[in-house]
């Protein structure tokens, strides 16, 4: 263990002087925000060779413990990552990642405990009917076109940063809120229609309190202006309030401490560059890392929860401690370079060994990554299995160019998303006046009475943006907007997600 103390004090320091576009590049590009056919299946994964083997989500936590029989000596003639690919590619990686109890769901990725999620990302903790969305948690209910959207939240549509939010539509940044058009940076507030900065208000349009009834009557007439409802939501002020913290800089940083660099941040304290990481306080020491629950001394790491002490580790969880370079382990502890392993203790790149061998090879692994300098880098670009201008890094800093990344072996789309258009789909244009002929416009109105009416043949039709980017609508996104009284999508799905990471 003294030695064990000794690499990870080494790891520590050097990841903290990471700074935040580096931090972006290598651990950010982990989250793609898009989905391929890719071996007769959707998946997260583009066809590469990075991925030799992909497997349906089920397929892969059933044959779990196959896994072991892929291990692989560790190889001292090649450095830490070679070894890491040799193990690799032995191993079927499921196609989309998923845990746990889940139904209706096929189209989804990163989620737990949940019911109907549709093309979103990251939907976990008992989470119902999420579409077109990124980062959903904690009992949240009914959400489009949405990220970061948290604790107990209900009916959002078109929102970014909602923290137990009730009714909030096209608005940013709101902590316990409900009944909200057009407005960001609220806290305590309901009844509220482009509003910026406000705490316990209600019935207020542009900051200005009305009474009730008149209040009522000004937001129909806002809310019959539906043309300019996606204008209103892009001119929405990309900076959000950092509540109930000390010492603190970033976007959104809630009731946390000691925080530098930090965006989209729930209870947590002391930690840099940082990444949607929350829930209940008990977050500590969290450096580099990017999708982070209930942990402490987290450095280099991507999309871990409920456990302590890792470096650089991805989609690892539940009930471990001292994890190094591993990845898709469940409630493990004590393993180095390890892929796909569920309950299992002392293992190295899948292999077993007793405590005692354990700790004498693991100090001589990290003692060749310390001197070949790469005990604190986060891995590779070469083995990262994404394009990384299809995921979040790319959307948050796109000065990113093909070149750059390039030279560090990180994969660059460059040709168009193939897209399947069922025959009997008609197309039709997100605007007016393009060569689709008809458009959405043609396909919704007010009735006779003022009643908002779509038109049930628009799930028949596939929609062509300005982009020339294909969308459909779906059944139960009809029955929202309808509902709510909300006009057709005008841009593309993943359009509407890359808005949410505007800060």
């Amino acid at each position: 263990m003294p030695n064990l103390k000794k690499w990870e004090e080494i790891f520590k320091e050097k990841t903290k002087k990471n700074n935040f576009r580096d931090y972006l590049k290598h651990i950010v590009s982990w989250q793609p925000l898009n989905f391929y056919n890719n071996q007769w299946k959707i998946s997260i994964f583009p066809e590469s060779d990075r991925r030799k083997k992909l497997v349906s989500s089920q397929e892969f936590w059933d044959r779990v413990d196959t896994n072991i029989k892929a291990w692989i000596d560790y190889d001292f003639d090649i450095n830490f990552f070679d070894n890491f690919q040799t193990l690799q590619d032995k191993i079927a990686f499921p196609a989309l990642r998923a845990f746990g109890e889940r139904e209706n769901c096929d189209y989804a990725d990163t989620i737990t405990g949940w019911k109907n999620i549709y093309l979103s990302m990251t939907a976990v903790l008992d989470v119902e009917n999420v579409f077109y969305s990124f980062s959903v948690k904690a009992w949240s209910r009914n959400v489009f076109n949405s990220n970061i959207v948290w604790d107990g939240s209900e009916n959002i549509y078109m929102s970014s940063c909602i923290i137990n939010g009730f009714n909030i539509f096209y608005s940013k940044y709101l902590h316990n809120c409900a009944n909200v058009w057009f407005s960001s940076n609220l806290i305590w507030c309901k009844e509220c229609i482009l509003c910026d900065w406000l705490e316990n208000q209600s019935y207020c349009i542009n900051n200005e309190q009305f009474d009730k009834e008149e209040y009522f009557k000004k937001k129909q007439e806002i809310l019959n202006q539906k043309e300019k409802f996606l204008g209103w939501y892009e001119n929405l002020t990309i900076s959000g309030n950092n509540i109930g913290s000390k010492n603190t800089n970033g976007n959104f940083v809630i009731q946390s401490e000691n925080i530098d660099k930090w965006y989209f941040v729930y209870q947590v304290n002391w930690g840099s560059n940082i990444m949607s990481v929350w829930w209940d306080g008990k977050n500590t020491n969290i450096h580099n890392c990017f999708g982070a629950v209930n942990g402490e001394d987290f450095y280099n790491c991507f999309g871990v929860w409920a456990t302590s002490n890792l470096y650089s580790c991805i989609q690892t969880g539940l009930g471990w401690t001292n994890m190094y370079y591993s990845t898709y382990c469940m409630n493990c502890s004590f393993c180095v370079g390890c892929i796909g392993l569920t309950n299992k203790e002392y293992y190295i790149f899948n292999k077993k060994y007793s405590k005692e061998e354990w700790y004498k090879l693991a100090d001589k692994i990290l003692s060749q990554m310390d001197k070949d300098d790469i005990l604190w880098e986060f891995f590779p670009g070469k083995l990262n299995p994404y394009y990384f201008n299809d995921t979040a890094a790319y959307l948050i800093d796109d000065s990113f160019s093909k070149k750059e990344v390039s030279e560090e072996w990180y994969l660059w789309r460059e040709e168009e998303i193939k897209v399947d258009i069922p025959e009997w789909a008609g197309l039709i244009s997100a605007s007016v006046g393009t060569k689709a002929g008809e458009s959405i416009e043609d396909y919704q109105w007010f009735d006779s009475n003022g009643n908002w009416e779509i038109d049930k043949e628009i799930l028949k039709k596939t929609i062509e943006d300005k982009d020339w980017n294909y969308y459909r609508v779906i059944q139960m996104e009809y029955d929202f907007l309808m509902k709510h009284g909300l006009p057709i999508p005008e841009i593309h799905w993943i359009d509407r997600i890359k808005l949410g990471f505007r800060f």
